[in-house]
């Protein structure tokens, strides 16, 4: 297995010895920068992404150990959600028993004399960031735990979406993941990533449509620094943090001319320039990509790039709707009302079977997603330990009587006259087109976890539309 590089800090006060450390590791394949005291280097980890420091004792004005103590203060102070501090290895020419055994008490993880032997270096480091990587991998399943993420149905249709992720899973071929809102693209991609041979490496995910387009390219590549006002320091993108792993690069669609061109670039070369930069990285990891859009469409009006789609489609897997497998959504509704009764510290709860059947009938236009939220204010909500079909129905009306709210925006549900906010019948037509248009609206954003260019597109409307129409009519300013 090829040992994963990363980006290393070296703190010394020696001008020698940081070059000799950069040379060597630099030949290793580590990117290193360095300090020559711990007020540059506090600098350093507050701009960049430092995967391992290497902390000289004796420093100007603050040594290494009362550095290192205070980097354990502040480590102590981050919820777990928070980004794990670097791991540190202690350097030092007139190292002693007691210094060696307050570093490690500190959390250094090793304690190497100078002068440095090469070799022992290079393994102490290799050691430090294993431990690292598993201590990162450890908080997100933590995090994780109960997430709901996996995927759930014995339904046929979920039988051969697993089966088709055990085939394409162990390969490294590059999948398009295609399917609407909601569906659970995101957790295809995690459970191919989990079936690969790189499952042990990190699966890195960029959703290119929340991402502004003038920052994207910087987001996907990395920068140097000075490249563009407000790039303080080089920063490393997506694909070099996913190096040795899994990128999945979500809402593919959403991609301007220009970014497609560059990650073109990068797919047959295997290769990324950093924006500013003169040098290239060289890539070895796995490109998933995902969409909500029509690309075969996007492709006939030039709007994606040919060649493009073909590179990412080699293995192409759809996530299919919640309305083609509704015999799964029982088991679904269950799951989730499990985990938001764990989570919540809410007693169990129960669903009754006309609470199932009502469920199993509607159309869940918001796919899974739609489900998930539904349980959760269900739990919230609902005090009784048997829910029952009434409990549930005032959630349902909306999506029930206006379908997929992109059906009623283009007509086909307008003349119900059961349409939210009743449609008084004192009203004007204004008014009342002005209340049709406020609901759509409201259930495609709520669809869309509030996401305006998903809902854009769900309502057929370009996003600066949507963003006059928000304001008008009083959603969101």
């Amino acid at each position: 297995m090829t040992l994963q590089r990363g980006h290393i800090l070296v703190v010394d006060d020696e001008p020698n010895i940081r070059k000799l450390l950069a040379g060597v590791l630099e030949d290793e394949g580590y990117t290193v920068v360095s300090a020559a005291d711990t007020d540059t280097a506090r600098t350093l980890l507050a701009t960049e992404q430092i995967d391992l420091l290497l902390l000289d004792v004796q420093l100007p004005r603050q040594d290494g150990i009362d550095f290192l103590r205070e980097l354990q203060a502040k480590a102590e102070t981050r919820s777990e959600a928070e980004a794990t501090a670097p791991p540190v290895i202690m350097m030092s020419g007139h190292g002693t028993i007691a210094t060696a055994v307050e570093a490690t008490r500190l959390g250094a993880l090793d304690f190497i004399e100078k002068p440095i032997q090469v070799e022992r270096l290079l393994l102490s480091m290799a050691n430090a960031l294993r431990i690292q990587q598993l201590r990162s991998e450890n908080a997100d399943l933590r995090r994780s735990l109960g997430a709901t993420d996996r995927l759930i149905g014995s339904s046929p249709v979920m039988q051969n979406l697993r089966a088709e992720i055990e085939r394409a899973g162990p390969t490294d071929a590059r999948v398009l993941i295609t399917g609407e809102n909601g569906t659970g693209k995101e957790l295809i991609a995690r459970a191919l990533h989990a079936a690969s041979q790189r499952r042990d490496r990190p699966l890195v995910t960029v959703n290119c449509a929340a991402i502004p387009a003038d920052l994207l390219e910087s987001e996907l590549f990395g920068h140097e620094r000075g490249a563009f006002t407000g790039a303080v320091a080089r920063r490393r993108g997506k694909f070099e943090r996913a190096n040795g792993g899994t990128l999945l690069l979500d809402e593919i669609g959403d991609l301007t001319p220009t970014t497609q061109a560059k990650l073109l670039r990068v797919l047959e070369e295997g290769e990324v320039e950093r924006v500013g930069g003169e040098t290239t990285v060289a890539l070895d990891l796995r490109i998933l990509a995902a969409t909500n859009r029509d690309l075969n469409r996007l492709r006939q009006d030039g709007s994606f790039r040919e060649d493009l789609f073909h590179r990412l489609q080699v293995l192409p897997i759809h996530a299919p709707p919640l309305r083609d497998h509704a015999e799964d959504v029982p088991e679904l509704a269950e799951h989730f009302l499990r985990h938001f009764c764990t989570t919540g510290g809410r007693p169990p709860r129960q669903l009754s079977a006309a609470a199932l059947a009502a469920l199993r009938a509607h159309r869940w236009p918001g796919n899974v997603r739609e489900l998930r939220n539904l349980m959760e204010r269900v739990v919230i909500m609902v005090d009784a330990v048997m829910i029952e079909r009434s409990a549930i129905e005032p959630y349902l009306e909306p999506a029930a009587r206006g379908g997929s709210g992109l059906e009623s925006a283009t007509g086909a549900g307008l003349d119900t006259p059961d349409t939210p906010d009743a449609l008084d019948s004192d009203a004007s037509l204004a008014d009342q087109l002005l209340a049709v248009e406020r609901h759509l609206v409201a259930m495609a954003l709520e669809n869309c976890d509030g996401n305006i260019a998903a809902a854009a597109r769900t309502l057929g409307l370009d996003r600066a539309n949507l963003h006059r129409r928000l304001k008008r009519l009083g959603l969101r300013t």
